[in-house]
């Protein structure tokens, strides 16, 4: 028996019933229902028996409670006016459908559901295995459902009584052989074992569990936080002006404009130099001018992409540096035909003069703007969100549109810069000692290498840093242009004025 100590079991509601303690212990009102005669001097008050504590009674208090409600009811349906009643068309209710809700003096709540029956309220009782060998059961608790509050479960967890050969453990016994487990883990049941025997694993990569035993994935653009236990919007990232290498990079390219414009500016001040002369000024400035662009076209590869930014980025590097390229070779032929026109007998100058000059750099340049037209309207770059290259981040970048439209813009500047190299290395002999086809070869062979690394750099670059290579190139690009053909002029202009004469550019090596 001693082994039952603990027990939880439900019974039949017990409640005290107001007057019936003082009226039951009575003499008259137990001869009068029957009981056999006593002395009289008995008290029954003082016996402390299951069966006497007439205090707390099961069956008999539902019966109290099943007279109150019968009573509630033919009260209700005495002093209910027709027309004024709760019902439909406020009509008073009959005695089989009417349906009461009540509260006793003992605090119980007495209401019925649809097919009539009492909502069932239940005891939790608790066994007691005393010391001395005697048990004793007591109320711990309540089960029971409610009209408003639905089923309900109330216990007093500090009357309890739990069985334990430790004195000292007050604490609910255990019955699961597993705890719940935490926020970010799922239940993997072992083999072999009870269903409720399970190990708690983490959320694989993406997945998250709240409130759930399964691990569930994340939204595309959301990312589990440390702990996996909900989804968290993952970082965009692109190239900003904040990040250290949009910061460099920027530097670079205002540095380089600025370098650009002084230059022209000496260029301008010593305009009537020979040596500015003599390498005509006028395509020299505007390759100076399109070298400003070349720098600052950078600029629109930084910064969060858009719709406008996508297309003007692509474009507008495609047309300056066909239009740096175009005064490049602009130069050549005229360092060419300048060679030629020395010559005797000879009136080669006359076909490729100023006029010439200038219709050759427009018709290369307007080349490009014909396929950087064409690609913008048929399948023009858009900005979009890179889902794939990063799991856990998102890479903002400008899609292509049409492959073949970019490939275009570079195919042209390519193959530009390709016949210019050509044209320079033919004329990097001419017997001048200012030699400007040298320069330009060197400045193209520059140009080549920069551009032919580009392309697998390109390629295999992730997320951001495929504008960063890109940004580079236009850049490395732009300054060996800048360096290779202005730098040496400029050196002599300011360092070397001796040399900036008629007769030094004029004079020929000994063979």
């Amino acid at each position: 028996m001693p082994y039952l100590g603990g027990t939880l079991g439900i019974a039949i509601r017990r409640g005290e019933i107001p007057g019936f303690r003082e009226f039951a212990p009575a003499p008259p009102g137990w001869v009068e229902g029957g009981g056999p005669l006593c002395t009289g001097q008995e008290e029954l008050e003082n016996k402390d028996n299951e069966f006497l504590d007439i205090s707390n009674l099961r069956s008999e208090y539902n019966v109290y409670k099943a007279v109150y409600a019968f009573a509630h009811s033919l009260d209700n349906m005495l002093h209910c006016k027709p027309g004024k009643g709760p019902f439909s068309e406020h009509s008073c209710a009959t005695l089989q459908s009417l349906k009461m809700n009540f509260t006793t003096p003992f605090g119980d709540q007495v209401s019925f559901d649809e097919s009539g029956d009492a909502l069932p309220i239940y005891d939790v009782m608790n066994w007691l295995w005393l010391p001395d060998g005697s048990t004793k059961v007591q109320n711990v608790g309540e089960v029971k459902r409610s009209a408003f509050k639905g089923e309900e479960l109330i216990l007093d967890d500090d009357k309890i009584f739990w069985n334990f050969k430790s004195k000292k453990v007050i604490y609910p016994p255990r019955s699961v052989c597993s705890d719940i487990c935490p926020l970010g883990t799922h239940m993997v049941r072992r083999k072999g074992e009870p269903e409720c025997c399970f190990d708690c694993i983490p959320c694989s990569e993406g997945t998250v569990t709240n409130k759930s035993t399964d691990c569930l994935p994340c939204h595309k653009e959301f990312w589990p936080n440390s702990k996996r236990d909900t989804c968290i919007p993952k970082p965009v990232e692109f190239l900003s002006f904040q990040d250290i290498l949009g910061i460099i990079l920027a530097t670079f390219s205002v540095l380089g404009a600025l370098l650009a414009i002084i230059t022209a500016g000496v260029f301008f001040y010593h305009r009537t130099s020979p040596i500015v002369r003599a390498n005509n000024s006028e395509l020299s400035f505007l390759l100076l001018i399109s070298l400003t662009l070349c720098f600052l076209c950078s600029l629109t590869f930084i910064g969060a992409p858009s719709e406008w930014s996508c297309m003007l980025r692509h474009t507008a590097f495609g047309i300056t540096f066909v239009l740096c390229i175009s005064c490049v070779l602009g130069k050549t032929i005229v360092v060419l035909m300048a060679f030629k026109a020395t010559l005797p007998g000879s009136n080669v100058i006359k076909w490729f003069g100023p006029p010439q000059q200038r219709m050759t750099v427009m018709s290369f340049t307007f080349i490009q703007v014909l396929i950087c037209t064409i690609w913008l309207v048929v399948s023009p770059p858009f900005a979009i969100k890179n889902l794939t290259t990063y799991k856990e981040k998102i890479i903002l970048e400008c899609a292509l549109g049409s492959a073949v439209g970019f490939w275009a813009v570079l195919g042209y500047i390519g193959l530009l810069a390709a016949f210019c190299f050509v044209l320079a290395v033919l004329a990097r002999k001419l017997p001048d000692n200012f030699n400007e086809a040298k320069l330009i070869t060197f400045s193209m062979l520059i140009f080549c290498a920069v551009w032919i690394t580009f392309i697998p750099a390109y390629v295999s670059s992730p997320g951001k840093f495929t504008v960063v290579v890109e940004i580079f190139a236009i850049l490395a690009s732009s300054f060996g242009l800048m360096l290779c053909i202005f730098a040496p002029k400029c050196f002599i202009i300011l360092f070397k004025p001796e040399k900036n004469t008629k007769k030094y550019l004029m004079s020929k090596n000994q063979s």
